[in-house]
């Protein structure tokens, strides 16, 4: 290597590349920082701090390229957009690519509160509670509550009076709510 060679390495080694001014890079972001946001707002769903990194990471970009910004901060909005428009790609391409979180939380934390067991035995305790209650009682709960009919339907079915289904469903509650609490089950009493 000769000394002309040596000399132009060291020479663009010891040069600090070109930025842009702190004036104008503050025109800029006077000039076109809101209209960014508020595009980048709209592209990141509402995510302010998402946006607020990409219209920095775009301004970081203006100061790197002061040529880019050669005809001035007012006309530069379209090559603005076109990098933030950019960034926000490769931000969403790496959010995709990236391997998903794992919480701290364990299985458990997010299981189901439903168990269709509990179900089964809770209509199972319900069912040898009934069996202690007077036939006339039991059928009323039963197409009141269990079939889900109507008073006037459970008139009609049991071939009683609309009042008599009423009062028999009135006693076979009353009734039943003692059996069920000492089988342990005061919350379907409730």
């Amino acid at each position: 290597m000769d000394a002309t060679a040596a000399d132009e390495g060291t020479a663009r080694a010891g040069q600090a590349r070109a930025t842009l001014d702190q004036d104008t890079l503050a025109e800029l972001y006077r000039l076109h920082g809101p209209y960014l946001l508020r595009a980048l707002l709209r592209v990141t769903s509402g995510d302010r701090g998402k946006a607020e990194d990409i219209l920095q990471e775009t301004l970081l970009r203006a100061w790197k390229n002061p040529a880019a910004i050669h005809r001035g901060p007012e006309h530069s909005r379209p090559w603005l957009f076109t990098v933030a428009r950019r960034i926000a790609i490769d931000h969403f391409r790496m959010q995709a690519a990236r391997a998903q979180e794992v919480a701290d939380d364990s299985p458990e934390d997010h299981a189901g509160t439903h168990d269709p067991y509990d179900e089964v035995l809770a209509a199972r305790d319900i069912e040898v509670a009934m069996a202690e209650l007077q036939p006339h009682h039991r059928d009323v709960l039963v197409e009141l509550h269990m079939k889900g009919r109507s008073m006037a339907e459970a008139a009609v079915v049991l071939g009683v009076p609309v009042g008599t289904v009423k009062s028999r469903n009135f006693y076979a509650v009353r009734a039943l709510r003692p059996i069920l609490e000492a089988k342990g089950m005061a919350a379907a009493a409730g």
